[in-house]
């Protein structure tokens, strides 16, 4: 086993601090990586918080990884020691069924194993994430890295990233879609580049209009304040697809009126509680409400391919492990712009 030094949340009410864990010695297919970046989720808080429910604990969090291979199983085919490697949100699933076989795995009939808060097949033994100096994963899950981009930007792709690609992709934005971005966070900051970098026009809807000027760089054509209701009504029937990132209560309703018919609202945030959808919302134009998780493997790796074509990275904050608890508080006050990203070479 490898000795791994750590940061660890106890229990659901007690600050993160220093653990020690044991990764499993590679095996033929595994790929051994040193971490050097890892990104700091909004769902981090949540598992450790057990908010969700059903966390394990001790609980190692982090799956936006990057970092350098180390070692590699005699059978590994896409890596060598030296390369650069990534770890997502899942790193295993059943392999078998449909979802997997289509190369959805974020969607396995089984359920994918996270990276952190999970329980690998076979042994059941929880898995730790990239709050970790080290990891080891089946080649399978591993993504390549370009060294064309800082790194440390491009370990919120593994989820901030792919989250926001892959809908965005499925519902086939392109050149003369119109699409809005509701919530400009961890999340929305990625749609917006994404929905410009594909060609669409780019509407930044915001209940705060300090981040007009941020939208605008981030490649938004267009800021809407949600508050303004001479606005609203303008944008009524306005657009083809609304990416929405909110997970603050809101009134789904209110956004779907701005959908133009046959348009599509993309859920990726999730709320505390349900939204009433009034059905003559959807029936008298048409409309969608669509759901999404992630991305599968295959498309998790085309993105980070597409990002190091065209320069695009996550806008960071670089922290020390030991500021884990600190970024928490920050981050629920959205106190970051627009991702925290871990320098594992912190950690004691």
């Amino acid at each position: 086993m490898i000795a791994t030094k750590a940061y660890a949340a106890p229990d659901p009410k007690s600050p993160l601090g220093p653990f020690s864990l044991e990764r499993r010695n590679p095996g033929p297919k595994d790929v051994q990586i040193e971490i050097l970046y890892c990104g700091v989720c909004h769902s981090d808080i949540h598992q450790v918080r057990d908010e969700w429910g059903g966390s394990i604990f001790p609980m190692v969090p982090g799956h936006e990884i990057v970092g350098r291979v180390t070692h590699v199983g005699n059978e590994v085919t896409h890596f060598k020691v030296g390369d650069l490697a990534g770890v997502g949100c899942f790193v295993d699933s059943c392999r078998t069924c449909e979802n997997c076989k289509a190369g959805i795995e974020q969607y396995c009939e089984e359920g994918m194993i996270g990276t952190y808060n999970g329980r690998e097949r076979g042994t059941n033994a929880p898995t730790y994430g990239g709050y970790s100096t080290q990891i080891v994963v089946d080649e399978q899950y591993t993504l390549r890295i370009s060294d064309k981009l800082p790194l440390a930007g491009v370990a919120p792709l593994l989820c901030a990233g792919i989250t926001t690609y892959s809908p965005l992709r499925h519902v086939g934005v392109t050149k003369g879609h119109r699409v809005a971005v509701l919530g400009l966070g961890g999340l929305g900051h990625m749609a917006v580049k994404f929905a410009a970098s594909f060609g669409a026009e780019v509407t930044m809807l915001s209940s705060s209009p300090s981040k007009e000027a941020d939208a605008k760089k981030l490649g938004a054509h267009h800021f809407a304040l949600t508050s303004d209701t001479a606005t609203m009504q303008k944008l009524q029937n306005h657009f083809d697809f609304i990416l929405n990132t909110v997970s603050a209560p809101h009134d789904y309703s209110t956004y779907l009126n701005l959908l133009r018919t046959n348009g599509t609202m993309i859920v990726v945030g999730v709320p505390p509680s349900p939204s009433e959808v009034p059905a003559f919302n959807l029936i008298m134009k048409r409309r969608s409400i669509i759901g999404s998780l992630i991305g599968g493997i295959k498309e998790t790796q085309e993105m980070l391919d597409y990002c190091a074509e065209h320069n695009i990275v996550s806008d960071v904050e670089v922290i020390p492990m030991d500021k884990i608890n600190e970024a928490y508080e920050r981050m629920l006050k959205a106190d970051v712009r627009y991702r925290f990203v871990i320098d594992l070479a912190s950690i004691k």
